[in-house]
């Protein structure tokens, strides 16, 4: 039974990483919607429990890492993106450690609500909730600099005629600090939310195949 654990969870982050290289969006900035990568990783805490899953979502954050080594390395080497060390590190660890390792929570509702499928549902909606506030944490504090640009530039989200408006509006009523958590909630959302209707709208017909096969 070990060992059958140990090679479904190497199965299912092989297929989580496999999935994050099938990007239906990505943003210019990083960020990206895949299809439904996430959905293995939560997985594996719904089947096997929270700590177990929050050591494979941890192993599974590291696997990102270096899969996006050439995005984690300008950070810290020279260049444009270079940045202090202490706040290079922080960036892969809240946008990286921190925001995979929280996907581990998918059994948190497990036999607390008596609908496996909702259980699961449920779990998936936290997992992808608690990874979007990491992001915009780490948007806010590193990235909000870019917020003003974003809003306010023609070469920004205002290039778009239908979101000039929202734009304008956007500058005249936030400005600041204020400002660059906007940004950060509004960019990362763009990415993170459509993810999540993803996830979901998948993750019902999953749960049935998976109680079907006796493996859930």
């Amino acid at each position: 039974m070990k060992t059958k654990k140990l090679v479904t969870t190497a199965m299912l982050l092989a297929f989580a990483l496999i999935l994050s290289l099938i990007q239906i969006i990505k943003l210019p900035f990083g960020g990206s919607v895949t299809l439904v990568s996430m959905l293995p990783v939560i997985l594996i805490g719904y089947m096997y429990g929270i700590k177990y899953g929050l050591c494979s979502a941890f192993v599974y954050s590291i696997l990102q890492m270096l899969v996006g080594f050439g995005t984690v390395s300008a950070f810290f080497l020279p260049g444009d993106s270079q940045m202090a060390l202490t706040s290079a590190v922080l960036i892969c660890v809240i946008d990286y450690v921190f925001a995979y390792s929280v996907l581990g929570l998918g059994g948190l509702f497990k036999n607390k609500i008596k609908n496996d499928t909702l259980a699961f549902c449920i779990g998936v909606t936290v997992c992808i909730l608690l990874r979007y506030i990491m992001h915009i944490i780490s948007g806010y504090i590193f990235f909000g600099a870019w917020a003003e640009w974003f809003f306010a530039d023609s070469t920004g989200l205002s290039q778009i005629g239908a979101l000039k408006g929202f734009c304008s509006w956007v500058m005249s009523n936030f400005g600041g600090k204020s400002l660059s958590l906007f940004y950060s909630v509004i960019y990362n959302g763009s990415y993170m939310l459509p993810e999540l209707i993803i996830t979901l709208l998948v993750s019902p017909v999953v749960t049935r195949i998976l109680k079907k096969a006796n493996i859930m």
